[in-house]
């Protein structure tokens, strides 16, 4: 593998970053922080405690599962979207570089930035709630790969979209909802039987679940099932980006 190709991706897709790290660091950090201060202060005051944790605890899990799948998605389909959009993309697909080099340049430097995001909301929520991580080996795990699977994803939204307005598109209008009704401010178990088991379709769910079970060490779904399901989803991820290029998918045309 030709490390200095994967080098140089990376380090121009973070440097991306540092150019415009208000907008892809500061506002996403400022944006949760905002939660903290409505569900954890505003609807925390009415709300004692879920399932035994403090209801300001209680949110930080979904909070930066919402935070890092919606920047994982965001980094990675425009990183991959602008060099499509103007054509440079065509110098990349024509040097010594091989495809799998290309996947981990970009995906790696928007897993990373993803993986910093979700580090420094963590941190920031210190300031609003207190709260304990019972497993911070599996938190940073999850969180990995949680980041890496979704900038994979966003990779593969990248490369379909052909307008600036795609891009949003499925951020918008499939994640975040399926983010706020996967849990992330409160437990599928305080629903009626019925909307429960329709919740465990919700994939976001198994995400949000797991990672909240490094934090307290229960969650509404069993972390095996939770890991499994993300493993999964990886795997897809992994095969389409794969058929992308076996077929040359918006790349040679």
């Amino acid at each position: 593998m030709n490390m200095y190709s994967i080098r140089a991706i990376y380090k121009f897709e973070m440097a991306r970053t540092f150019r415009s790290i208000w907008q892809s660091v500061v506002s996403p950090v400022v944006s949760t922080s905002r939660y903290f201060v409505v569900f954890g202060a505003a609807i925390g005051s009415r709300i004692d405690t879920v399932e035994g944790v403090d209801y300001g605890a209680f949110i930080i899990p979904g909070l930066i599962m919402l935070s890092l799948m919606t920047q994982s998605i965001s980094n990675a389909s425009f990183g991959i979207y602008m060099p499509t959009f103007s054509g440079t993309i065509y110098e990349v697909l024509s040097a010594p570089v091989s495809y799998v080099e290309i996947v981990v340049g970009y995906v790696g430097a928007a897993a990373t930035k993803s993986t910093i995001l979700g580090i420094l909301i963590l941190i920031t929520a210190r300031l609003f709630v207190d709260y304990e991580v019972q497993h911070p080996l599996m938190m940073i795990s999850f969180l990995l790969l949680t980041a890496i699977t979704f900038s994979l994803f966003g990779f593969i939204i990248g490369i379909w979209a052909d307008t600036f307005e795609k891009l949003q598109i499925i951020p918008l209008m499939i994640i975040t909802p399926l983010t706020f009704l996967g849990g992330s401010f409160y437990s599928i178990g305080m629903l009626p039987p019925f909307w429960q088991t329709v919740t465990l379709f919700n994939p976001v769910v198994y995400l949000i679940s797991g990672f909240r079970y490094s934090f307290f060490g229960s969650a509404d779904v069993h972390i095996g099932i939770s890991i499994g399901m993300t493993l999964f989803f990886l795997a897809i991820c992994i095969a389409l980006v794969w058929w992308i290029f076996r077929t040359g998918y918006r790349l040679k045309s």
